[in-house]
């Protein structure tokens, strides 16, 4: 006789999966606007958004 496939345990497996991989792209998120917040605080980078005049 052919053993009864759990589904409860391939559910529990695939909501872990979903949870972990959520909670690796909030953290990368968080990464990327502290590293982004950093970036913006830089010396030099306090440009008013015009841009500069071409000399020929």
């Amino acid at each position: 006789m052919a053993k009864k496939p759990n589904y409860s345990f391939e559910k529990r497996q695939k909501e872990a999966a979903k949870q972990k991989k959520k909670e690796e792209k909030l953290l990368r998120k968080q990464e990327k606007k502290a590293s982004g917040e950093e970036g913006q605080e830089e010396p030099g980078t306090e440009d008013s958004g015009q841009a500069h005049p071409v000399q020929e």
